[in-house]
């Protein structure tokens, strides 16, 4: 038992080092692979390359997969250039098994070293994110010396020795049980590696652990499905084409173990060299032999996973991409995008607000309330898939970007708010009763209408772009702003005064009406302090000068 338990723990420590890995790259790097992928789309060559070089950063071809789909899903690639890149991820996850059954042990307590070193003075900076990758690295360097000591004791015991016979007789129940392996572990890499250092150990012989290779390239692929599952139609198009592909590489080359075994093996220096050339010669075999295919496998897909049709009112780019949360950087991107589309919304309710204003159509008041509904969704539909964004997975400027958008969300649900109250005051105060504002008083709707109106799309600018001279004019609009509209409340007062008939009866829309324009123009302005905040650029609390020396002549 105790032989056992520190075999799983092996394992487990081979597991997190690989995942420390991943998402050590993904923190430094995330933003400038996505660069690389989307800029390598020229053919399919050049897209198989940048796979190659991708995977073996993120070690993960699961992980590139993830990344590559939601390029498709968000309409950045077509299908079969997100295949190509898929040809050369399952290379870059070979190579890098090839690259770790050297024997590297005395590296492990250096990386380990240095990384808590950096990791532990400057968590938060890049320095600090790359010495998680070391950890994760010297990881699993230890984690395979480990399940090779495990694995020499354990082996010895006649139930296990029966149990690894078993596997022997089957290739079929072989490649089942990688492909399990590598689904469990979330980390064909990581699979391959304990298989090779378990032939290494004569815990499995050399057919067998092919034969579990095998599976492992499989249970990568069926690990991207399941993880798509939920996903749009064109981001399960690339998962299930790059299983396809999978499926047909180990129909073709599963027969060939033995052929490998009798030609090959006797060239090899050890079972570790067999295991991971062969790991590596299936991929590179499947890749130069299939990538051709990407276009005809890419139509099959279509076919067989066709988009849904949708009536116009509803065809809308979905950026909430599920497979994105594998990549931080992604999803903020995917979020932001989300976050946009809501303030699009927001914007056709304040545009709408004056229309009803003028006309007295009640249809299209009841329309813009029912907005209100799709913001509050859009509202929580982004605020819960930023909570499943890790923030421990962030870099410094992506987790402040993730703040940004929350409280962007925010302020355009609580516009959204405040236009729905409007619009029931409307209906209530003015519609219902057969009233109209005063000439003079509609002037200064208007007016203040318009400038809400350039406030928002300057606020959806600058949320968008983070620019410190408009996030400045955006904040001085609100003094101004502000300044309006005391001056239209003090007009107002001096209409009442001169008993004009429509200022009296509209008089406590009027007032509220201007008021609420202030409001929401308050939240539209608060864009702009993340950004000033920043960048320091936010000037000294006016409140606080007084108390401080207040409190100092005392």
């Amino acid at each position: 038992m105790k032989h056992l338990l520190n075999l799983l723990a092996a394992i487990a420590l081979l597991v997190w080092g690989t995942h420390l890995v991943r998402t050590g790259v993904l923190r430094v790097f995330g933003a400038n692979l996505r660069r690389i992928l989307a800029r390598s789309m020229g053919n399919r060559f050049t897209a198989a390359l940048s796979g190659i070089g991708v995977t073996a950063l993120v070690q993960s071809s699961t992980a590139t997969s993830l990344m590559t789909s939601s390029f498709v899903g968000q309409g950045l690639i077509t299908l079969p250039a997100a295949l190509a890149v898929m040809r050369g991820a399952d290379v870059g996850t070979a190579l890098m098994s090839v690259f770790f059954s050297f024997d590297l042990s005395w590296l492990s307590p250096l990386f380990i070293f240095v990384g808590v070193v950096l990791f532990l003075s400057r968590q938060d900076a890049t320095v600090g994110r790359i010495g998680r990758v070391l950890i994760g690295l010297g990881l699993m360097l230890l984690a395979l010396r480990l399940v090779v000591d495990a694995t020499e004791p354990l082996v010895a015991a006649p139930a296990v020795r029966a149990l690894l016979s078993s596997l022997g007789s089957d290739v079929l129940l072989e490649i089942t049980v990688g492909a399990v392996l590598a689904v469990a572990a979330y980390s064909s890499l990581a699979v391959v590696l304990l298989i090779a250092a378990l032939a290494a150990a004569s815990a499995v012989p050399l057919d067998v652990a092919l034969g579990l290779v095998l599976g492992a390239n499989l249970g990568s692929g069926l690990l991207a499905v399941l993880t798509t599952a939920k996903s749009p139609v064109e981001v399960r198009q690339v998962t299930v084409g790059n299983l396809f592909f999978k499926l047909l590489g180990v129909a073709l080359l599963a027969p060939c173990i033995g052929l490998w075994l009798r030609h090959v093996q006797p060239m090899l220096a050890d079972a570790t060299s067999t295991v991971v050339l062969f790991h590596l010669a299936f991929n590179v075999a499947i890749s130069l032999g299939f990538i051709g295919l990407t276009q005809l496998v890419a139509r099959g897909v279509q076919k067989l996973l066709p988009k849904p049709e949708q009536p116009p009112s509803q065809m809308r780019l979905q950026h909430l991409d599920p497979s994105a949360l594998s990549t931080p950087s992604l999803a903020i991107s995917c979020a932001a995008r989300e976050a946009m589309h809501q303030a699009d919304v927001v914007e056709t309710m304040l545009n709408g607000v004056l229309t009803v204003i003028k006309t007295n159509d009640l249809r299209l008041a009841e329309e813009l309330r029912k907005m209100d509904d799709s913001v509050d969704e859009l509202y929580s539909s982004i605020k819960y898939y930023l909570t499943k964004i890790s923030r421990e997975a962030l870099a410094e400027e992506e987790s402040r970007r993730w703040t940004d958008i929350i409280s962007f969300t925010i302020n355009m649900e609580q516009i959204g708010d405040i236009i729905e109250r409007v619009l029931i005051d409307i209906e209530d105060k003015k519609i219902k009763k057969d009233r109209s504002f005063s000439e003079a008083g509609m002037a200064e709707i208007t007016e203040l209408h318009a400038r809400l109106l350039d406030n928002l799309r300057l606020g959806m600018s600058v949320f968008l772009n983070g620019t410190v001279r408009d996030a400045q004019k955006l904040l001085e609009e609100k003094a101004r702003f502000r300044d309006l509209e005391r001056a239209y409340a003090s007009t107002h007062l001096a209409r009442l005064s001169d008993n004009t008939v429509q200022s009296i009866e509209t008089s406590s829309l009027h007032i509220d009406l201007i008021s609420d324009l202030k409001r929401i123009n308050s939240h539209i302005c608060s864009i702009a302090y993340p950004i000033l905040d920043s960048a320091g650029a936010l000037a000294p609390n006016r409140l606080r000068q007084p108390a401080l020396a207040e409190q100092a002549e005392r």
